[in-house]
């Protein structure tokens, strides 16, 4: 079954982007790491997409200095629109850690 990605899910260290207030998904992602998770994964699809990265831009000013970005990825999915009509929209999944070990940093100040 696929999880819709309009609604926050958070399981297994992945926070879904949707249309929620941006701090929510903040506070997800802190809930992820205060519960032990090692590695958070954030991700969204079209016009979320910008929300997700201020997601993270917001976790590593303000909440955790020592935020690393592990792995970014981006993508297209395709799907099918009512009348048979191929769509397709842009995807990210950016992966968070709290360690200061082996990453890629993507940080432009």
């Amino acid at each position: 079954m696929e999880r819709s990605f309009s609604t926050q899910f958070v399981s297994d260290g992945v926070v879904l982007i949707g249309k929620k207030p941006l701090m929510n998904y903040v506070l997800a992602c802190l809930t992820l790491f205060n519960s032990g998770k090692p590695y958070v994964t954030v991700r969204a699809r079209g016009v979320a997409i910008f929300r997700a990265v201020d997601t993270v831009q917001l976790l590593r000013k303000a909440f955790l200095k020592n935020l690393s970005v592990e792995k970014i990825s981006i993508g297209t999915q395709e799907f099918k629109m009512p009348g048979n009509i191929d769509g397709s929209t842009s995807t990210i999944e950016i992966v968070i850690s709290k360690s200061n070990s082996n990453n890629l940093n993507t940080s432009t100040g």
